[in-house]
């Protein structure tokens, strides 16, 4: 069987990287995607090789990535997971959107879901000096997204 892991992004390691690495001990062989991966400590994907999606080459992406937010539903649907039999996605954002075909096993872990785009959000907004104006608007708009998602339970 063929085990692809899909997980949201890779930036620090905290609790979903360890969920993450238990999930890789339990298949070592599978492949891992992710919207971006900038870790310097490689213990929690067990060393192994991360594919990523459009937004890793985007300018300012390894310090400003949550500034994709808006993209990174488009890029986690570009992962061509096709080829993989099993595909277990690790979510508290949008690596759960993964597509996937008719013939194949999708199980995700869900986590508790982003906390900026939920009950923190006008504390981030605050502290990123995006509380008023057009900038704010557009913000707002992209934290909305996952909400809807996770609200719908993003069946496909």
């Amino acid at each position: 069987m063929k085990v692809a892991i899909v997980h949201d992004w890779l930036v620090v390691s905290g609790g979903a990287e360890k969920v993450l690495k238990s999930i890789i001990e339990c298949f070592p062989k599978a492949d891992i995607f992710s919207i971006v991966d900038f870790l310097e400590d490689r213990d929690c994907v067990k060393g192994k090789p991360v594919n990523t999606s459009f937004i890793q080459k985007m300018p300012f992406a390894c310090k400003r990535y949550r500034a994709y937010l808006p993209l990174m539903p488009i890029a986690i649907e570009q992962l061509d997971l096709s080829a993989y039999d099993l595909v277990i996605s690790s979510s508290h954002a949008v690596a759960k959107g993964v597509l996937t075909g008719p013939n194949q096993i999708h199980i995700s872990y869900v986590h508790s879901p982003i906390r900026y785009a939920w009950d923190l959000q006008h504390q981030y907004l605050r502290e990123s000096h995006l509380n008023k104006g057009l900038k704010s608007i557009m913000a707002r708009a992209a934290a909305l997204y996952p909400r809807l998602g996770f609200a719908l339970g993003e069946r496909r």
